[in-house]
C-alpha cells in the first residue's frame, strides 16, 4: 500500500487538464473497514491536501455520526474519490472528476484493501461507476433504494451545502437513511474496539 500511495502522489496523467495542477488527495489503509468514494477534491481540499476538509466534509461527518478523529483514522475510513485531483471550477460549481483516475487506480487500490466491508458511494459519478445498470434513473431513485445495495454499497447524495434543496424535498433521507447509516457505522466502530 505504501508504494502504491507513493505512485499516486506522483501521478500526473491528466496534468494538462488540471488548471491548478496535480495534487492527488486520498486517505488509504489496507485495514480500513469503510471506504468512501466521493467525486473529486474541491479547491479548499486541493489547497490543504486533507480530504473532506470543508463544509461538505462537516456535513458528511454529521451524517455518519463520527468525529474528525475517527473520520481521519485511515484504519477505519479509506477516502478515495473518483478523481484524485481538483478538476477546476465550471459555470455551476466544480467540474466533474477527471475520467482517468478511477480506471487507472481504483482496481489496484481495491485489491489492496481487503478489509472493506462497506463502500459509501457519494454522488452520481461513484454510483454510476460501481452500480452500473443497478442504479436508478437518477440519484434520488438510487439513494432511495439504498437497502437494495447493502451490505456492500450504500449510495448517498453529495453532502455539499448546495444540496439543501434536495434534502428538503426528500425528508425520507434524514428519517430513514441517516439512522440506518449511523447504525451501520456505529456497529463498525464498536467492532474495532
Amino acid at each position: 500500500m505504501k508504494s502504491l500511495f507513493r505512485e499516486i502522489s506522483k501521478c500526473a496523467v491528466c496534468a494538462e487538464h488540471l488548471p491548478h495542477g496535480p495534487h492527488p488527495v486520498v486517505q488509504l489503509s489496507a485495514h480500513a473497514g469503510i471506504l468512501i468514494i466521493g467525486q473529486a477534491p474541491g479547491r479548499r481540499v486541493h489547497e490543504s491536501g486533507i480530504p473532506w476538509q470543508d463544509q461538505s466534509g462537516d456535513n458528511l461527518r454529521s451524517w455518519l455520526g463520527v468525529d474528525e478523529k475517527s473520520f481521519y483514522d485511515p484504519e477505519i475510513f479509506a477516502l478515495m474519490p473518483m478523481g484524485f485531483c481538483f478538476p477546476g471550477t465550471g459555470k455551476s460549481g466544480d467540474l466533474p472528476p477527471r475520467p482517468e483516475c478511477a480506471p487507472l487506480w481504483h482496481p489496484r487500490l481495491l485489491a489492496a484493501m481487503k478489509s472493506v466491508r462497506l463502500t459509501l458511494l457519494i454522488g452520481q459519478y461513484a454510483q454510476a461507476h460501481y452500480l452500473g445498470g443497478r442504479a436508478g434513473d437518477n440519484l434520488t431513485a438510487t439513494v432511495r433504494r439504498f437497502r437494495d445495495f447493502l451490505p456492500q454499497y450504500l449510495p448517498l447524495p453529495h453532502p455539499s451545502p448546495r444540496n439543501r434543496i434536495w434534502l428538503k424535498k426528500n425528508p425520507w433521507f434524514e428519517k430513514e437513511l441517516l439512522p440506518a447509516l449511523q447504525n451501520i457505522i456505529s456497529a463498525e466502530l464498536q467492532g474495532r474496539t
